[in-house]
Order: structure tokens, then C-alpha cells, then sequence
């Protein structure tokens, strides 16, 4: 998947907003948190579609509230498991797709 600024789309942002209460006048720098937060998850998590998979989704939205507070040292600790989880669900889906690919052969 190509994560690009056309990842967060209006409808994440929107979303977004709501969840935090704020005003349109941030957008730009909303959806600089929120990509940041999306690029820095798939890399931990694997390649999870936000539009798609709620909580990844949740997960993003978390980080990206960590950032925007100033507090993001703060988020691996609090979200261990759940970036462990995603990232081991992934692991384990990949694993599948090769046996099923190998299966085939």
C-alpha cells in the first residue's frame, strides 16, 4: 500500500475532529499528525487499510491525539498490546497467504 497524503481522506479527518472537538482552522495540521501517525503504524503493524479496519483506525486516532497533546512518548507504552496484537494478526495473516500460495504449487 502507497501511503500518501490522499490516505487521510475528508471523511478520516471529519472523523477525527469530532473525536477531539476542533475547529477546521487545524486541518492541515491535523492531517499531518494523522498521516504521520498512519505511516508510523504500518511500519509496526503491517499494512492495515484505515478505511476498512476500525481498529487500526482507533489506533491511528490514538497516536495522532497522543501528538497533538504533545504526550507521544507516552503512546507505545499505553498501547503495547494493541500494537502487538495488529502486528501479530497481520504476521500471522501473511504466514497464511504463503501456505496457501505454496499449496497451489
Amino acid at each position: 500500500m502507497n501511503i500518501t497524503k490522499e490516505s487521510i481522506t475528508s471523511e478520516i479527518l471529519i472523523e477525527f475532529k469530532e473525536r477531539m472537538r476542533l475547529g477546521d482552522e487545524e486541518d492541515n495540521n491535523l492531517k499531518r499528525i494523522l498521516l504521520s501517525s498512519l505511516q508510523a503504524l504500518i511500519k509496526v503493524c503491517g499494512d492495515y487499510d484505515i478505511l476498512t479496519d476500525e481498529t487500526f483506525k482507533e489506533l491511528v486516532f490514538e497516536r495522532s491525539r497522543y501528538a497533538y497533546n504533545d504526550s507521544l512518548e507516552y503512546f507505545n507504552d499505553n498501547f503495547l498490546s494493541m500494537i502487538n496484537s495488529l502486528g501479530i494478526a497481520k504476521a500471522l495473516d501473511e504466514i497464511a497467504l504463503e501456505g496457501d500460495v505454496n499449496a497451489e504449487i
